[in-house]
């Protein structure tokens, strides 16, 4: 009886503390939005001159994730960067799938005007973000300048939460607990940390709120519990070797502590890809756009002189 009962009690606390918490936050005031592959999509741009370069964001990132970075893109690029759907502030429309968010992208390219001859844009897609732009390329080749993957092999491997997280904890006690969870700011600065590693600048206050309000507003937490359940998106190995056949400059670029992946795991994708060898940095881990910027704006525009290269070369 004792423990029906404090299922009960725990049952009704739990209830409760979801109607008193339901009220939504709002986007910041002041974004930019574009309809992209059916999707109201918010996005951001920076420079005016140069090769465009669109950076595509991974799992629990946004447009923000991109602060550090695409301003020393800008000095020689046009660089532009949008939340997929699921994340950030754009609209949630599922399914939350590789080719679902692959429309989108091609939407945004499309509603930016670009992927045309002499506008071609080189791809950045950062952990399972490497997915959507991989598939992306795959569709659309002769769109595309170059292509490369950072911190992210694009593979589908069925990786996600737990079986028990996925299935077993369910509502109203999974809401309880990411709305708990969103409420403590050394939580996600404990995250950010993980993930981001020495390089990375410490989170104050409004830098927690960047990571914790995208999933505060309408929309986001059940979008979230059916990203979860469907585990980490990515692209058959067999299918993502058809890149090799793709005749366009590639990258591959990883922290050398990058503790999501195996270390095997950088020289495999650039194998399995048909790019040159990776780019390791130095000590940096998951995040390295936010902790090694010069490192990876260096890589990209290396990459992007090769995407000029073979342009001018093939007509």
């Amino acid at each position: 009886m004792g423990s029906v009962a404090l299922f009960v009690l725990t049952t009704a606390a739990s209830f409760v503390f979801n109607a008193f918490t339901d009220k939504r936050a709002l986007p910041p005031p002041g974004l930019t939005y574009v309809e992209a592959g059916g999707i109201r999509t918010r996005y951001q741009e920076w420079g005016s001159t140069g090769t465009p370069i669109v950076l595509v964001h991974g799992a629990f990132e946004s447009v923000d994730t991109w602060s550090r970075l695409a301003p020393l893109l800008a000095r020689d690029h046009r660089v532009y960067a949008f939340d997929l759907t699921g994340y950030g502030y754009s609209q949630r429309k599922g399914p939350y799938t590789v080719d679902h968010q692959t429309d989108q992208l091609l939407g945004f390219l499309e509603a930016m005007h670009l992927g045309g001859a002499g506008n071609r844009p080189v791809l950045v897609g950062h952990s399972s973000g490497a997915a959507v732009v991989s598939q992306a390329t795959l569709r659309a080749p002769g769109r595309i300048a170059g292509l490369m993957l950072l911190d992210g092999d694009a593979l589908d491997t069925g990786a996600g939460p737990p079986t028990a997280f996925r299935y077993i904890l369910i509502d109203p006690y999974r809401t309880s607990i990411l709305r708990i969870g969103l409420s403590f700011d050394s939580l996600i600065r404990s995250f950010y940390n993980s993930q981001c590693g020495p390089g990375c600048p410490a989170l104050d206050h409004a830098g927690v709120d960047v990571w914790r309000r995208p999933f505060q507003v309408s929309g986001s937490e059940d979008a979230l519990w059916s990203m979860l359940g469907a585990g980490v998106p990515g692209i058959p190995a067999s299918r993502l070797a058809d890149l090799r056949a793709v005749n366009l400059p590639k990258s591959v670029v990883f922290g050398g502590n990058d503790d999501v992946f195996s270390p095997q795991t950088p020289t495999q994708t650039a194998e399995r890809i048909g790019a040159p060898p990776p780019t390791i940095i130095r000590d940096a881990k998951h995040l390295t756009m936010i902790s090694n910027p010069d490192e990876v704006a260096a890589a990209i525009r290396a990459l992007s002189a090769r995407a000029r290269t073979t342009a001018t070369q093939t007509g």
